[in-house]
């Protein structure tokens, strides 16, 4: 008797893998930008620990947020 994998199986198989892949590339990202924010954002003020809370709270999206809304300014702004 022959054994044929269904598309749905395989398909299933894809999909768990793709979710994983994505769910740990998010993680290492929201980890970097968690490091990002705690080392080089200025002591000045409350501006680091309200970053650190967003990044924190709300994972990967709070880290992207971070990402394109407040590196790019600190950068221009202290140069690191």
């Amino acid at each position: 008797m022959v054994h044929h994998t269904s598309f749905a199986g395989v398909f299933g198989i894809l999909f768990l893998g793709a979710f994983l892949l994505f769910g740990l590339a998010a993680t290492i990202f929201w980890i970097w930008a968690l490091i990002d924010c705690a080392t080089k954002e200025p002591d000045r003020g409350n501006d680091k620990i309200v970053w650190i809370l967003v990044i924190v709270l709300t994972h990967w999206i709070g880290a992207l947020i971070y990402l394109l809304v407040r590196r790019p300014k600190r950068i221009a702004q202290y140069g690191r």
